[in-house]
């Protein structure tokens, strides 16, 4: 049983007295289709000269009703009429398009046969000549306030209405072929269209020629020639057209040679640009003949080596439509002349010139792969599009006439550094933490890379866990190894060396470490620090500054090299980047969540260190940026698609990542002390074991939280403790790991609260980051008036243009909504950790979009790592019966626990 489609109730038109027309209900009128009838209802509510715009211009080729379609022949001539008129003049930086003149309706003879031949409707008596003749003015009036509402041009508005529109109005070239007359295979023909078919709404087209006689009133002598204009524009530009609108041939039919037909080829993005429109063959796909490719295939086979030296084989054929070229078939193309060569039945277009410059151009690659092979990066290079003629700005044009595809054993390997599954990257029980599936597949493609001997860019946004996606890897690569194989090297900013200490220690206990850097040895012991110390490592930790301290790093091989913060080198002139350069080692990772911080310079600079030479070198690097950034379209695809399989980079926001993501990211963000804060440090607690002494009870108590809240002061900054209000950066370590992470937040873009208890630390900390982040940001505490609370967090939630806000503790640590961060630092910590979480609930609320994550700062070696240490025992305890606080009660820890407690582990202590 067929159930019939639904029909809208049925409609017909009215002509009013007034001489309006209006849709109504009739219920013995012929259906309409229902999605029409609601176009129509619709446009029809706005007005006659709106539903008239609609039927002849939104409902041409659509099967109406003898009424209605009338009236849309009526509404159409209006329609035929604009796109038959001149460009509308104006400003070309106009913000809105010059609105297009009303165009002469027809003439009173030609109303008056309208009228007389009008339909059977209600209202027919009214339809006169000057009827019509207000339609027709409603209609322009309805056309022109819609174009304006759009906000595009003439022929944007018509394609909008309905595509087929921009095609009345505008010459045409048709190209035909003929094959019966072989001297001249090709017919050639200019039309113009004067209007759309009724049926299907196609372009109605007439020769060229016939312009002059359907032109040939005076008051169609500007129309005429806007017609023509395109003709003339093209002419300009092409010598053969020129010569053809000079001796009149443009406007018959023309018999043309191949040579003839290859000419118009040639000379189409002119002719395009003009505004001609071509019109070819049928038969050729995508308007154009087939062309015949040289088609190159790297990597069909594993290389003999891996890394970017390993060779790679390399193979070259002429192919038509995927089908190799005989011998004798590309001897015929390339002794031929430029233009169309019937080739296997078919029109093939050839440019000699282009052409052979291809073929050299890869027989050469050929024949040094068949002589020494291809390597990795060369591959790489080709396969992305350049190559040393690109780079020296060869015409784009030739890549239409060449293809480099990737053979099985690179494509295979290509789609798994793309897609990494993280399949076998487990490193089982010796990671005391569980992968999550996105850094499963990090890790899986670390391996791939790596294994490869290929350098790899971990560019995971911050909080995503770079650290342990490497540290899973070194332990499979412990796992897999030989025995005998060279320990790896990681090189971090001095100040996270304690960081990735902290965490091998919590995730990879297994894994054997050796701190080259003067931390963490004696002082004698540095001083003779050498190769010998580091036998039984898996891993080596230093700094960049410790790689100028220590050149005989450089000298001995490393089985993988690792870059933390790798932005640290992105100055390729800087002595720490030229000796991360000198480092040996099969294969390098580098470590940042910016790999492009300022300009395309930082890029090359990071991969000439993990990946030399894949990216040429420094001088071609920038020259070839120049000619991309030119480039009208996708100008930097080429360069995406060399560097993509080397570059993992995941944002929080990515789908991927954050439905496997907590909503809610805790760090410690381990800092060292200077020297100065070091010796401080040390003298207070002197002092406080001297005071002890004798000290009891109330007196007791105050002492200790006099000491401990001067000991944090000096944590934060020596002049916190001194009060002298110098807070110099490099005096400082909290100072200098806040600006590492300011400046990530900065360059996302991102917002950053930053929370301590000490009210006079909140100004030289606002300031200090108004200079990191370039601008200036907020700042509440105790002293902030209460009817100033609410304005501030408003700007900070509403102003895109503050970058963070400074809080005190207690002022600013419950009762607000900070949604608009999602950065928390803790500057100095408190001892019950309820009231830093209170703090951290401002951002991690109802209402906050994104992932939070959560910076705890601690100095090592001093008594906030191990009041941390019994924050985090005390929470794991609670957390399991499920009872009791959180909050430890220092003053009344005895003597030698307190002392304990405060004691300043001088190698722990991180120096510059």
């Amino acid at each position: 049983m067929t159930i019939p489609a639904p029909v809208a109730p049925p409609f017909h038109l009215r002509l009013l007295p007034s001489g309006h027309l209006r849709l109504e209900h009739a219920p013995e009128a012929p259906p309409l289709e229902p999605a029409t009838a609601r176009r129509l209802v619709e446009a029809f509510a706005a007005g006659s000269g709106a539903g008239l715009l609609q039927l002849g211009a939104g409902e041409v080729g659509q099967a109406l009703p003898p009424v209605f379609a009338w009236w849309r022949d009526f509404a159409a001539r209006h329609v035929v009429a604009l796109c038959h008129q001149p460009p509308a003049s104006g400003p070309d930086d106009a913000a809105t398009p010059a609105p297009v003149p009303e165009p002469a309706p027809p003439d009173e003879a030609e109303l008056t046969a309208l009228a007389l031949a009008g339909p059977v409707m209600p209202g027919a008596d009214y339809l006169t000549p000057a009827a019509l003749r207000r339609l027709w003015r409603e209609l322009h009036q309805a056309f022109t306030a819609a174009q304006a509402r759009s906000g595009l041009d003439l022929q944007g508005f018509l394609h909008q209405m309905n595509p087929a529109w921009t095609l009345v109005g505008r010459v045409h070239f048709n190209l035909a072929e003929n094959r019966r007359d072989p001297a001249a295979p090709f017919a050639f023909l200019a039309t113009y269209t004067l209007r759309l078919g009724t049926a299907g709404a196609k372009a109605q087209h007439v020769p060229l020629g016939q312009a002059w006689r359907d032109y040939a009133g005076a008051a169609d002598r500007d129309a005429l020639l806007s017609l023509l204009l395109p003709v003339q524009r093209a002419a300009e530009g092409c010598d053969w057209l020129k010569a053809m609108v000079d001796s009149g041939e443009i406007f018959h039919p023309l018999r043309w040679t191949p040579a003839e037909a290859g000419r118009l080829l040639t000379s189409a993005p002119v002719l395009e640009s003009a505004g001609i429109i071509l019109r070819m063959p049928p038969s050729w796909r995508a308007g154009r003949p087939s062309r015949p490719r040289v088609k190159a295939t790297v990597g069909a086979q594993p290389p003999s080596t891996t890394g970017l030296d390993g060779l790679l084989d390399f193979q070259m054929e002429i192919a038509l439509d995927g089908a190799p070229l005989t011998e004798a078939e590309r001897a015929a193309l390339l002794a031929g002349s430029d233009g169309l060569v019937l080739l296997r039945g078919q029109w093939v277009e050839v440019d000699r010139a282009r052409l052979d410059r291809t073929l050299k151009h890869f027989g050469a690659v050929e024949a040094l792969a068949r002589r020494q092979g291809l390597t990795f990066a060369e591959a790489m290079r080709l396969l992305a599009g350049i190559s040393g003629a690109d780079a020296d700005g060869a015409e784009a044009g030739e890549a239409k006439w060449s293809e480099v595809s990737a053979g099985p054993w690179l494509a295979r390997t290509l789609a798994a550094l793309r897609a990494p599954d993280g399949n076998g990257a487990d490193p089982g029980p010796a990671l005391k933490a569980t992968l999550r599936p996105y850094q499963r597949a990090g890790v899986a493609w670390l391996r791939l890379l790596t294994g490869l001997g290929l350098g790899a860019c971990l560019a995971d946004d911050m909080g995503l866990g770079k650290t342990i996606q490497v540290l899973a890897l070194l332990l499979l690569l412990q796992r897999q190894e030989a025995a005998e194989c060279p320990p790896c090297l990681l090189v971090a900013p001095a100040s996270l060396l304690a960081n990735w200490a902290a965490e091998i220690d919590r995730f990879a206990p297994d894994l054997k470490i050796v701190i080259a850097h003067p931390s963490a040895q004696p002082p004698a012991a540095w001083k003779s620090f050498g190769a010998e110390q580091l036998a039984g490592a898996d891993l080596v930790l230093t700094s960049y500054g410790s790689l100028l301290r220590l050149p005989w790093l450089a000298e001995r091989p490393w089985h993988l090299l690792v870059l933390d913060e790798a932005q640290a080198i992105k100055n390729p002139g800087a002595r720490q980047t030229r000796a991360v350069k000198q480092l040996q080692a099969r294969a390098r990772i580098a470590l940042t969540g910016t790999p492009v911080e300022n300009s395309l310079g930082d890029l090359w600079s990071i991969f000439d260190a993990i990946n030399p030479g894949l990216l040429g070198s420094a001088r071609a690097f920038t020259g070839y940026t120049r000619t991309l950034a030119a480039r009208p379209h996708n100008p930097y695809g080429p360069l995406r698609a060399l560097v993509r399989p080397y570059i993992l980079r995941r944002m929080k926001t990515d789908p991927t990542v954050i439905a496997d993501l907590p909503d809610k990211t805790e760090l410690t963000a381990f800092c060292a002390l200077s020297r100065k804060q070091a010796a401080l440090y040390a003298q207070t607690v002197t002092e406080l074991e001297r005071a002890l002494k004798g000290s009891e009870g109330i007196q007791r108590q105050g002492l200790v939280l006099a000491t401990l809240t001067r000991l944090k002061q000096i944590c934060n900054h020596p002049s916190h403790g001194l009060g002298d209000g110098d807070w110099a950066e490099e005096q400082s370590g909290k100072l200098l790991r806040l600006r590492e992470i300011a400046e990530t937040v900065a360059a996302r873009q991102e917002k950053m609260l930053l929370f301590t208890q000490f009210r006079e630390a909140t100004a030289p900390l606002a300031a200090f980051l108004g200079g990191v982040f370039g601008r200036p940001g907020l700042v509440l505490h105790g002293a902030t008036r209460v009817r100033e609370r609410h304005a501030l967090v408003e700007r900070f939630q509403q102003d895109e243009t503050v970058p963070f806000f400074v809080l005190s503790l207690k002022a600013g640590g419950t009762g607000l909504t900070l949604t608009a961060a999602a950065h928390v630092v803790h500057f100095d910590r408190w001892w019950n950790p309820a009231v830093e979480n209170q703090a951290t609930d401002r951002a991690f609320r109802i209402g906050q979009q994104r992932n939070v994550l959560v910076h705890k700062f601690v100095c090592r070696g001093t008594v906030e790592e191990r009041i941390d240490a019994q924050i985090e025992a005390k929470k794991s305890l609670s957390q399991a019966l499920l009872t009791g606080s959180d909050e430890i009660r220092l003053t009344e820890l005895p003597d030698a626990e307190l002392l304990r407690l405060v004691a300043l582990d001088l190698n722990a202590v991180m120096k510059d």
